[in-house]
Protein backbone atom coordinates (compact mmCIF):
# COMPACT_ATOMS: atom_id res chain seq x y z
CA UNK A 1 0.00 0.00 0.00
CA UNK A 2 1.22 3.66 -1.17
CA UNK A 3 1.94 6.43 1.01
CA UNK A 4 -0.70 8.49 -1.03
CA UNK A 5 -3.32 6.62 -0.05
CA UNK A 6 -2.69 6.27 3.94
CA UNK A 7 -3.60 9.18 6.33
CA UNK A 8 -0.47 8.14 8.68
CA UNK A 9 2.89 6.53 8.08
CA UNK A 10 3.84 3.77 10.52
CA UNK A 11 6.83 4.11 12.34
CA UNK A 12 8.89 1.40 13.85
CA UNK A 13 7.95 2.17 17.73
CA UNK A 14 4.60 2.49 16.75
CA UNK A 15 4.76 -1.37 15.66
CA UNK A 16 6.07 -2.11 18.86
CA UNK A 17 2.94 -0.47 20.63
CA UNK A 18 0.60 -2.00 18.42
CA UNK A 19 1.74 -5.61 19.04
CA UNK A 20 2.07 -4.07 23.07
CA UNK A 21 -2.07 -3.07 22.80
CA UNK A 22 -2.62 -6.58 21.52
CA UNK A 23 -1.38 -8.31 24.25
CA UNK A 24 -2.55 -5.96 26.48
CA UNK A 25 -5.95 -6.94 25.33
CA UNK A 26 -5.43 -10.55 25.88
CA UNK A 27 -4.55 -9.98 29.11
CA UNK A 28 -7.44 -7.83 29.89
CA UNK A 29 -9.49 -10.63 28.56
CA UNK A 30 -7.83 -13.13 30.68
CA UNK A 31 -8.73 -11.15 33.71
CA UNK A 32 -12.47 -10.17 33.07
CA UNK A 33 -12.99 -13.52 32.38
CA UNK A 34 -12.18 -14.49 36.27
CA UNK A 35 -15.43 -13.06 36.49
CA UNK A 36 -17.76 -12.59 33.70
CA UNK A 37 -18.58 -15.97 31.69
CA UNK A 38 -19.54 -15.30 28.11
CA UNK A 39 -19.88 -11.81 26.77
CA UNK A 40 -17.24 -12.16 23.96
CA UNK A 41 -18.71 -9.70 21.31
CA UNK A 42 -19.81 -7.13 24.40
CA UNK A 43 -16.48 -7.71 25.80
CA UNK A 44 -14.84 -6.69 22.34
CA UNK A 45 -16.69 -4.00 21.62
CA UNK A 46 -16.12 -2.22 24.89
CA UNK A 47 -12.68 -2.09 24.93
CA UNK A 48 -13.04 -0.74 21.34
CA UNK A 49 -14.83 1.95 22.30
CA UNK A 50 -12.09 2.72 25.23
CA UNK A 51 -9.29 2.97 23.02
CA UNK A 52 -11.49 4.99 20.54
CA UNK A 53 -12.00 7.36 23.28
CA UNK A 54 -15.64 6.74 23.20
CA UNK A 55 -18.94 5.81 25.21
CA UNK A 56 -21.24 2.86 25.64
CA UNK A 57 -24.77 2.55 26.00
CA UNK A 58 -25.06 -1.23 27.27
CA UNK A 59 -28.77 -2.15 26.20
CA UNK A 60 -30.08 -5.23 27.78
CA UNK A 61 -32.19 -7.11 30.77
CA UNK A 62 -31.76 -6.77 34.30
CA UNK A 63 -29.27 -9.47 35.49
CA UNK A 64 -26.79 -9.71 32.96
CA UNK A 65 -23.70 -8.65 35.11
CA UNK A 66 -23.61 -5.45 33.27
CA UNK A 67 -22.65 -3.46 36.65
CA UNK A 68 -19.80 -6.36 37.27
CA UNK A 69 -18.43 -5.82 34.13
CA UNK A 70 -17.94 -2.36 34.15
CA UNK A 71 -16.28 -2.49 37.45
CA UNK A 72 -14.47 -5.16 36.95
CA UNK A 73 -13.29 -3.65 33.53
CA UNK A 74 -12.10 -0.65 36.02
CA UNK A 75 -10.17 -2.33 38.14
CA UNK A 76 -8.35 -4.27 35.48
CA UNK A 77 -7.31 -0.53 33.97
CA UNK A 78 -6.83 0.74 37.45
CA UNK A 79 -9.21 3.49 36.75
CA UNK A 80 -11.18 5.91 39.28
CA UNK A 81 -14.44 4.10 38.75
CA UNK A 82 -18.64 5.60 40.03
CA UNK A 83 -21.83 4.75 39.70
CA UNK A 84 -25.10 6.68 39.48
CA UNK A 85 -28.27 5.04 39.69
CA UNK A 86 -30.21 7.19 37.65
CA UNK A 87 -33.81 7.78 39.05
CA UNK A 88 -36.64 9.84 38.15
CA UNK A 89 -35.92 12.54 40.71
CA UNK A 90 -31.97 12.56 40.00
CA UNK A 91 -31.42 16.44 39.50
CA UNK A 92 -28.51 17.69 37.20
CA UNK A 93 -26.14 18.29 39.91
CA UNK A 94 -26.43 15.07 41.73
CA UNK A 95 -23.82 14.27 38.64
CA UNK A 96 -22.35 17.15 37.69
CA UNK A 97 -21.40 18.70 41.28
CA UNK A 98 -22.46 22.04 43.15
CA UNK A 99 -21.53 25.24 44.54
CA UNK A 100 -21.42 25.37 48.36
CA UNK A 101 -21.33 28.69 50.58
CA UNK A 102 -18.53 28.35 52.70
CA UNK A 103 -17.21 30.65 55.35
CA UNK A 104 -13.41 30.95 56.38
CA UNK A 105 -12.84 30.67 59.71
CA UNK A 106 -10.71 33.08 60.18
CA UNK A 107 -11.76 36.07 58.09
CA UNK A 108 -15.16 35.47 58.52
CA UNK A 109 -15.04 35.71 54.68
CA UNK A 110 -18.07 34.14 52.54
CA UNK A 111 -17.48 32.45 49.32
CA UNK A 112 -18.17 29.62 47.07
CA UNK A 113 -16.86 26.42 46.49
CA UNK A 114 -17.63 24.02 43.79
CA UNK A 115 -17.72 20.21 45.11
CA UNK A 116 -17.34 18.10 42.63
CA UNK A 117 -20.01 15.35 41.96
CA UNK A 118 -19.74 11.74 40.72
CA UNK A 119 -18.57 12.56 37.01
CA UNK A 120 -15.15 13.77 37.91
CA UNK A 121 -14.21 10.06 37.54
CA UNK A 122 -12.20 8.10 35.21
CA UNK A 123 -15.14 5.51 34.43
CA UNK A 124 -18.99 6.42 35.27
CA UNK A 125 -21.34 3.68 34.67
CA UNK A 126 -24.58 5.19 34.30
CA UNK A 127 -27.41 2.56 35.50
CA UNK A 128 -30.54 2.47 33.93
CA UNK A 129 -30.07 6.26 32.04
CA UNK A 130 -33.65 6.34 30.52
CA UNK A 131 -35.01 6.39 34.35
CA UNK A 132 -34.97 10.18 34.67
CA UNK A 133 -36.05 13.29 32.66
CA UNK A 134 -34.23 14.44 29.98
CA UNK A 135 -32.92 17.62 31.91
CA UNK A 136 -30.58 15.25 33.87
CA UNK A 137 -29.80 13.53 30.87
CA UNK A 138 -28.45 16.47 29.48
CA UNK A 139 -26.31 17.33 32.64
CA UNK A 140 -23.62 14.49 30.80
CA UNK A 141 -23.99 16.18 27.23
CA UNK A 142 -20.92 18.45 28.18
CA UNK A 143 -18.71 15.88 29.93
CA UNK A 144 -19.56 13.21 27.09
CA UNK A 145 -18.56 15.29 24.41
CA UNK A 146 -16.30 18.49 25.66
CA UNK A 147 -14.61 16.49 28.92
CA UNK A 148 -15.65 19.17 31.11
CA UNK A 149 -17.88 20.67 33.63
CA UNK A 150 -19.16 24.61 33.84
CA UNK A 151 -20.90 25.90 37.08
CA UNK A 152 -20.33 29.22 38.02
CA UNK A 153 -18.91 30.44 34.83
CA UNK A 154 -16.02 28.39 35.54
CA UNK A 155 -15.17 25.27 33.67
CA UNK A 156 -13.59 22.08 35.25
CA UNK A 157 -11.54 19.65 32.87
CA UNK A 158 -12.25 16.19 33.99
CA UNK A 159 -9.36 13.85 34.41
CA UNK A 160 -8.19 12.02 31.27
CA UNK A 161 -9.19 9.15 30.30
CA UNK A 162 -12.87 9.69 30.75
CA UNK A 163 -15.87 7.21 30.08
CA UNK A 164 -19.61 6.92 30.39
CA UNK A 165 -20.98 3.43 29.98
CA UNK A 166 -24.30 3.66 30.23
CA UNK A 167 -26.87 0.92 31.07
CA UNK A 168 -30.50 0.66 29.28
CA UNK A 169 -33.56 -1.89 29.96
CA UNK A 170 -35.42 -2.33 26.54
CA UNK A 171 -38.23 -3.75 28.14
CA UNK A 172 -39.63 -1.39 31.05
CA UNK A 173 -41.51 1.16 29.54
CA UNK A 174 -43.35 2.73 32.51
CA UNK A 175 -41.45 5.49 34.41
CA UNK A 176 -39.04 5.78 31.84
CA UNK A 177 -37.45 8.67 29.47
CA UNK A 178 -35.86 7.97 26.26
CA UNK A 179 -33.24 9.36 25.50
CA UNK A 180 -32.86 12.67 23.17
CA UNK A 181 -31.58 11.78 19.77
CA UNK A 182 -28.51 14.27 20.23
CA UNK A 183 -27.63 12.06 23.55
CA UNK A 184 -27.83 8.37 21.71
CA UNK A 185 -25.59 10.22 19.52
CA UNK A 186 -22.70 11.10 22.11
CA UNK A 187 -22.81 7.24 22.50
CA UNK A 188 -19.85 5.67 20.12
CA UNK A 189 -21.42 2.31 20.41
CA UNK A 190 -25.02 1.18 21.50
CA UNK A 191 -24.11 -2.72 22.68
CA UNK A 192 -26.88 -5.18 22.94
CA UNK A 193 -26.19 -7.40 25.63
CA UNK A 194 -28.32 -10.92 24.97
CA UNK A 195 -28.97 -13.49 27.55
CA UNK A 196 -26.15 -16.59 28.18
CA UNK A 197 -26.38 -19.76 26.65
CA UNK A 198 -27.14 -23.03 28.89
CA UNK A 199 -23.72 -23.25 29.35
CA UNK A 200 -23.06 -20.56 30.38
CA UNK A 201 -26.01 -19.91 32.53
CA UNK A 202 -24.78 -22.95 34.21
CA UNK A 203 -21.18 -21.86 34.58
CA UNK A 204 -22.36 -18.88 36.04
CA UNK A 205 -24.40 -20.64 38.87
CA UNK A 206 -21.30 -22.46 39.63
CA UNK A 207 -19.16 -19.43 40.01
CA UNK A 208 -21.31 -16.68 41.57
CA UNK A 209 -22.97 -19.13 44.53
CA UNK A 210 -19.42 -19.86 45.91
CA UNK A 211 -17.62 -18.71 48.03
CA UNK A 212 -14.64 -18.29 45.98
CA UNK A 213 -13.82 -14.33 44.84
CA UNK A 214 -11.14 -13.85 42.36
CA UNK A 215 -8.23 -11.28 42.82
CA UNK A 216 -8.54 -8.92 39.79
CA UNK A 217 -5.15 -7.47 38.46
CA UNK A 218 -4.13 -4.23 37.05
CA UNK A 219 -3.30 -4.72 33.14
CA UNK A 220 -2.96 -1.39 32.54
CA UNK A 221 -2.54 2.27 34.03
CA UNK A 222 -4.60 5.77 33.06
CA UNK A 223 -1.72 7.00 31.21
CA UNK A 224 -1.60 3.37 29.38
CA UNK A 225 -4.82 4.08 27.78
CA UNK A 226 -4.03 7.64 26.78
CA UNK A 227 -1.10 7.03 24.95
CA UNK A 228 -3.09 3.76 23.82
CA UNK A 229 -5.51 6.37 22.23
CA UNK A 230 -3.17 8.30 20.85
CA UNK A 231 -2.14 5.20 19.50
CA UNK A 232 -5.06 4.30 17.52
CA UNK A 233 -5.37 7.87 15.67
CA UNK A 234 -2.44 7.48 14.54
CA UNK A 235 -3.38 3.87 12.42
CA UNK A 236 -3.10 4.64 8.84
CA UNK A 237 -6.31 3.92 7.04
CA UNK A 238 -6.45 3.61 2.86
CA UNK A 239 -8.42 5.31 0.67
CA UNK A 240 -10.99 2.32 -0.27
CA UNK A 241 -11.75 2.04 3.45
CA UNK A 242 -13.11 5.95 3.60
CA UNK A 243 -14.78 5.65 0.63
CA UNK A 244 -16.59 2.01 2.13
CA UNK A 245 -17.05 4.60 5.32
CA UNK A 246 -18.77 6.84 3.19
CA UNK A 247 -20.92 4.89 0.95
CA UNK A 248 -22.17 3.10 4.13
CA UNK A 249 -23.20 6.18 6.23
CA UNK A 250 -24.47 8.04 2.89
CA UNK A 251 -26.88 5.26 1.72
CA UNK A 252 -28.84 4.77 5.18
CA UNK A 253 -29.99 8.50 4.54
CA UNK A 254 -33.59 8.18 2.51
CA UNK A 255 -32.90 11.66 0.93
CA UNK A 256 -29.28 10.99 -1.06
CA UNK A 257 -29.65 9.48 -4.89
CA UNK A 258 -26.97 6.78 -3.29
CA UNK A 259 -29.48 5.47 -1.41
CA UNK A 260 -31.04 1.85 -2.15
CA UNK A 261 -34.64 1.81 -3.06
CA UNK A 262 -35.65 0.04 0.40
CA UNK A 263 -34.08 3.00 2.46
CA UNK A 264 -35.94 5.09 0.80
CA UNK A 265 -38.78 3.04 1.37
CA UNK A 266 -38.34 2.14 5.18
CA UNK A 267 -36.19 4.72 6.80
CA UNK A 268 -37.61 8.27 8.64
CA UNK A 269 -33.75 9.48 9.15
CA UNK A 270 -30.18 8.49 8.06
CA UNK A 271 -26.78 8.76 10.09
CA UNK A 272 -25.31 11.77 10.39
CA UNK A 273 -21.37 12.67 9.83
CA UNK A 274 -20.16 11.68 13.65
CA UNK A 275 -21.58 7.92 12.38
CA UNK A 276 -18.82 8.31 9.70
CA UNK A 277 -15.85 9.30 11.84
CA UNK A 278 -16.94 6.62 14.79
CA UNK A 279 -16.84 3.90 12.18
CA UNK A 280 -12.72 4.99 11.22
CA UNK A 281 -12.04 5.76 14.93
CA UNK A 282 -13.40 2.24 15.88
CA UNK A 283 -12.23 0.29 12.66
CA UNK A 284 -8.78 1.93 13.69
CA UNK A 285 -9.21 0.77 17.68
CA UNK A 286 -10.57 -3.18 15.99
CA UNK A 287 -7.59 -3.06 13.97
CA UNK A 288 -5.24 -1.61 16.81
CA UNK A 289 -6.26 -4.11 19.58
CA UNK A 290 -5.78 -7.19 17.22
CA UNK A 291 -1.97 -6.27 16.55
CA UNK A 292 -2.33 -4.86 12.99
CA UNK A 293 -1.33 -1.71 11.81
CA UNK A 294 -3.71 -0.86 9.13
CA UNK A 295 -7.72 -0.45 9.14
CA UNK A 296 -9.46 -3.32 6.58
CA UNK A 297 -12.64 -3.73 5.50
CA UNK A 298 -13.76 -6.30 8.16
CA UNK A 299 -13.01 -3.93 10.67
CA UNK A 300 -15.17 -1.20 9.63
CA UNK A 301 -18.04 -3.91 8.63
CA UNK A 302 -17.18 -5.84 12.45
CA UNK A 303 -18.28 -2.23 14.04
CA UNK A 304 -21.31 -0.85 11.63
CA UNK A 305 -24.00 -2.16 13.74
CA UNK A 306 -22.86 -0.77 17.34
CA UNK A 307 -22.17 2.14 15.41
CA UNK A 308 -25.36 2.81 13.30
CA UNK A 309 -28.41 1.10 15.44
CA UNK A 310 -29.26 4.03 17.50
CA UNK A 311 -28.24 6.66 14.79
CA UNK A 312 -31.11 5.17 11.91
CA UNK A 313 -34.95 5.63 12.25
CA UNK A 314 -36.83 3.03 10.53
CA UNK A 315 -40.47 4.42 9.46
CA UNK A 316 -43.58 3.23 10.31
CA UNK A 317 -43.79 1.05 7.18
CA UNK A 318 -40.84 -0.36 8.05
CA UNK A 319 -41.83 -1.44 11.97
CA UNK A 320 -44.80 -2.61 10.64
CA UNK A 321 -43.11 -5.24 8.50
CA UNK A 322 -40.92 -6.10 12.19
CA UNK A 323 -38.14 -4.50 10.43
CA UNK A 324 -35.57 -3.32 13.15
CA UNK A 325 -32.63 -0.13 12.48
CA UNK A 326 -30.87 -3.79 12.77
CA UNK A 327 -32.53 -5.32 10.00
CA UNK A 328 -31.49 -2.17 7.91
CA UNK A 329 -28.03 -2.31 8.57
CA UNK A 330 -27.05 -5.77 8.02
CA UNK A 331 -29.23 -5.21 4.43
CA UNK A 332 -26.80 -2.38 3.67
CA UNK A 333 -23.90 -4.62 4.55
CA UNK A 334 -24.91 -7.22 2.11
CA UNK A 335 -25.83 -4.59 -0.75
CA UNK A 336 -23.15 -1.98 -0.07
CA UNK A 337 -20.36 -3.23 -2.50
CA UNK A 338 -16.47 -3.05 -0.38
CA UNK A 339 -14.69 -2.93 -3.77
CA UNK A 340 -11.58 -5.72 -5.18
CA UNK A 341 -9.25 -4.60 -2.26
CA UNK A 342 -8.75 -5.99 1.33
Amino acid sequence: MSASTETTSKSPDDVQAVENLGKARDAIVSELRKTIVGMEEVIDEMLISIFAQGHCLLVGVPGLAKTLLVSTLAETLSLGFKRIQFTPDLMPSDITGTELLQEDPETKTRRFKFMEGPVFTNLLLADEINRTPPKTQAALLEAMQEKRVSSGGVDYKLEKPFFVLATQNPIEQEGTYPLPEAQLDRFLFNILVKYPSRAEEIKIMKSITSDVRPEIKEVLKGSDIVEFQHLVRRIPVADHIFEYAASLIRATRPEEDEAPDFVKKLMSWGAGPRASLNLILAGKARAALRGRCHVALDDIRAVALPVLRHRIIPNFAARSEGLTSDTMVTRLLEEIPTGDKK
